[in-house]
């Protein structure tokens, strides 16, 4: 489905939902080709607690939870720069 389609079906609602098709823009904006509803919710923190809960069995999957009130979903990656902490290497002086 579409955001467009989800937001008529379910509207005022918290969802989860899972990315099908998904690509990147230029501007590092997610774009949602195509979208599942996993589960509706009955407000933010249960929405937030079932998504940390499917991100924890599934890592691999794209999973978010969004409320249908917002026009548009509005989802940015981030450049993570750095060492990570396994990775790190102490150096002494």
């Amino acid at each position: 489905m579409l955001w467009s389609e989800i937001r008529k079906i379910y509207p005022d609602q918290w969802l989860i939902i899972e990315a099908i098709e998904a690509h990147t823009s230029p501007n590092n904006r997610r774009k949602l080709d195509k979208i599942a509803v996993l589960e509706i919710c009955d407000d933010g923190d249960a929405a937030m607690s079932k998504y940390r809960q499917l991100h924890t069995q599934y890592p691999e999957r794209e999973f978010y939870f969004v409320h249908t009130n917002r026009k548009e979903l509005d989802i940015r990656e981030r450049q993570w720069v750095g060492i990570r902490r396994q990775y790190a290497i102490a150096v002494e002086v």
